[in-house]
């Protein structure tokens, strides 16, 4: 018998074995037919290699997926499974998949894809008690379409795109990393980041999941940038934009401050071209400037609803009309102040302004003002001061007709997002320092924002010296808890309290390519930590999505996230400091609890927490925010975000193949909790999120499900409910017969 057979017959008994194995996990499935499928797949194979023969078995097992075998999922993940650990093991030459973390990391910063940080930080030792610490069990709480998409996206792979790294490495080497600046007890903190990684009671963001331990990338997810209403401020925002496109983030632009279209440039009437043209420079930057070569950049736009080129703004995205005005590849949305929403549900008349004559005339920014009262303040009385002043130019329209503008577009394109700004600045916890004019890309991000200004350019010892005055350039450092693991363990207080101190160290280790963002950053020192699988909770808890129990429910569960966050940024105040400009907050001054009545019970004694945010101050100034998170939630195994699901058993489109796919933990108790979300009355899930709006200092990527048959009135009803119900936004309105693409910048 020639070696070539003896091996071939060694390799069919070893696939065997392991099949074997596998299937022993799941004696609750029907397993025999494929069984004997699996062995006449293994007879039959001419290439004897793991990558050829397991791909088949995984097909096999997930053409069993069922609503009523779900299970099939885990049987392909540890075909998976077995099929990464070979990989990996042949490219690292051991027989062990989970040994010598010291040459993993070495091997890496060798081969450049690693920072050095991670061996200089840490001693052969502290690597050893971390390897040990590693518990390869983990890897079987994953589903097949979660493994699948960490080891496709997240997994490190050299440059010949061998695979290296496995899934628990990935997450040990992102808590090494967000741990390595720590002075006290670091290796433990290193485990107990592990442990919640591990153990997927949370996930951190795309690029922190990505890029964490690496040369390349940063580490944050999102940002904001406002433009200033000059030629340098514009095309310098373009270039900042740019720089962080190419870095892998998200990022929201404010526009509301550039003069419209006919307006003025230097005295020389009617020759400004408005917002339009520097939209489509935008767009271009979209899409010729990527994310790190993985998908064209993502950005979008906000203009105020009562700025004159509001119509041609709305219309950027439409699939008809002239192409010259149009931005396909940028997203939208308006901001929208108390006073025209009364307008619109009153059918009362509403006035265009150009930004810029404004200033001219009034000398002052009526985008610089909101109403600190729910139906009086500052705002409206700016905006009926303009209406009425003699000299200012204004175009009078009906309020809903840029309502109308507004819908139809939401349901062509999905968009414009919804930032109800005057809510928004009344609940603003550092209004003592600025001014929220938008939100980002994913609507979840409220921070004070403002202009990077020129101020002068100058020549000097032969080299050109620019001088600005940095603007409030916002920035998102996300993640998220699993609410349907986290909560059903009983681990929130231990969870939140390391996952704070892990979106803080992302501030000090991040390395952000535009200035004044890594300044804001550093002044406000803001996090968002955040929440997905809340469909799945309910499911879990045994409560129906549209009942009052789940609006108790979402008040009841986000007010303990909120006390244990703001618990675990205090206690790291009086470890490493408050954020620089605590002082005269509403965190100091009592008066954000005052906002939300928090009062002490025998759960939450909110009396204390704020006598020690008078005396030590908070860490952070921004620190809730929930992301939409589709790509995350579905490694760890859970439902999007505070989204309900699309259906209960679907699947999942790649680009060469579909990967069925259920929701989680489907039995006969959940199916019948586990409604779609486009069965589902809208009103329940807007009276939940307002539940929970109450208890988040920042905002909520919050969507809107209806038919493509849905009535202009009914949808209106819907924005009118979230504004009454105090919504800061909305994000896409998702209509069946229009699909709209996610962001995974802010997927955490």
């Amino acid at each position: 018998m020639t070696t070539s057979i003896v091996n071939e017959n060694k390799y069919k008994q070893v696939c065997l074995l392991w099949t074997t194995e596998i299937l022993k996990e799941f004696p609750h499935l029907q397993t025999n037919d494929f069984k004997e499928k699996a062995i006449r797949i293994i007879e039959k194979q001419e290439n004897y290699h793991i990558t050829e023969i397991f791909p088949q078995l995984i097909l096999e097992a997930l053409s069993r997926l069922t609503e009523e075998e779900p299970d099939w999922t885990f049987v392909a993940e540890r075909f998976l499974l077995k099929q990464l650990y070979q990989e990996a093991c042949a490219t690292r030459g051991t027989q062990n998949p989970y040994s010598n973390l010291s040459f993993l990391l070495s091997s890496l910063v060798e081969e450049g894809i690693f920072n050095t940080t991670l061996i200089d930080s840490y001693s052969k030792e502290d690597i050893l008690e971390l390897e040990a610490a590693i518990d390869p069990d983990k890897d079987k709480l994953f589903t097949y379409i979660g493994l699948k998409t960490l080891a496709d996206r997240y997994l490190t792979r050299d440059y010949a795109k061998k695979l290296w790294e496995l899934p628990q490495e990935r997450f040990m080497i992102i808590a090494m990393t967000l741990m390595s600046k720590e002075k006290e007890n670091r290796l433990e903190l290193v485990k107990e980041a592990y442990w919640a990684l591990s153990n997927l009671y949370m996930t951190v963001a795309t690029p922190t999941f990505s890029n964490a331990g690496k040369n390349y990338g940063q580490l944050s997810s999102c940002f904001i940038d406002t433009v200033d209403d000059s030629l340098q401020g514009i095309y310098d925002s373009n270039t900042d934009i740019a720089n962080l496109s190419k870095s892998g983030g998200g990022i929201g632009v404010y526009l509301g401050k550039i003069r419209s279209r006919g307006s003025d440039i230097r005295g020389f009437k009617g020759v400004s071209s408005g917002v339009i043209p520097w939209m489509k420079q935008l767009n271009n930057t979209a899409v010729s400037v990527d994310q790190l070569g993985q998908r064209k950049g993502a950005i979008s736009v906000y203009l105020d609803v009562w700025h004159k080129d509001i119509f041609s703004f709305l219309d950027s995205k439409l699939n008809n009309g002239d192409e010259r005005m149009r931005t396909h590849d940028l997203f939208n949305g308006v901001c929208i102040p108390d006073l025209f929403m009364e307008q619109v549900e009153s059918r009362g008349d509403w006035y265009l302004f150009d930004p810029h004559e404004i200033r001219n005339v009034m000398g002052y920014s009526l985008e610089d003002f909101f109403d600190e009262e729910k139906g009086a303040g500052t705002f409206r009385e700016k905006y009926w001061e303009c209406v009425n002043h003699p000299s200012l130019h204004k175009e009078k329209i009906a309020a809903i007709d840029v309502m109308k503008g507004i819908m139809r577009g939401q349901l062509e394109t999905g968009s414009p997002f919804m930032f109800y700004r005057d809510e928004v600045n009344r609940m603003n916890p550092n209004h003592h320092k600025g001014m929220i004019y938008c939100t980002n890309l994913c609507t979840e991000i409220t921070q004070n924002q403002s202009p990077t200004t020129t101020k002068e350019q100058f020549v000097e010892d032969g080299s050109i010296i620019t001088v600005k005055t940095p603007g409030d350039f916002v920035v998102c450092n996300l993640s998220s808890i699993n609410l349907a693991r986290a909560v059903t363990a009983k681990v929130l207080q231990r969870l939140i309290k390391i996952q704070v101190r892990m979106l803080d160290n992302v501030i000090d280790l991040n390395t952000i390519p535009v200035l004044q963002a890594k300044l804001s950053n550093e002044k406000y020192r803001a996090i968002g930590l955040g929440t997905f699988g809340w469909h799945h909770l309910l499911a879990l808890q045994g409560i129906k999505w549209e009942s009052e129990e789940a609006v108790r429910y979402a008040d009841s569960l986000y007010k303990e996230i909120a006390y244990y966050t703001i618990a675990s940024s205090v206690d790291l105040a009086k470890e490493k400091g408050a954020y620089p400009v605590c002082e005269g907050s509403d965190w100091q001054t009592g008066e954000y609890f005052r906002k939300r009545g928090y009062q002490s019970d025998e759960l939450f004694d909110w009396d204390t927490l704020m006598a020690d945010i008078a005396s030590t101050g908070i860490r952070n100034g921004y620190l809730m925010a929930v992301a939409p998170n589709a790509t995350t939630s579905i490694i760890a195994g859970s439902t999007a975000s505070i989204d309900p699901i699309f259906l209960k058993v679907y699947s999942e489109e790649k680009k060469d193949y579909k990967i069925p796919v259920t929701a989680p933990d489907l039995n006969a108790t959940t199916t019948w909790l586990y409604k779609s979300a486009y069965h589902i009355d809208q009103h329940w899930s807007i009276a939940q999120n307002a539940a929970r709006q109450k208890h988040i200092d920042q905002a909520i990527s919050f969507n809107l499900y209806v038919t493509n048959a849905i009535k202009a009135k009914a949808l209106l009803e819907l924005h009118l409910d979230a504004w009454k119900q105090g919504l800061k936004t909305t994000y896409y309105v998702r209509s069946t017969s229009k699909e709209v693409e996610e962001c995974d910048s802010c997927a955490s």
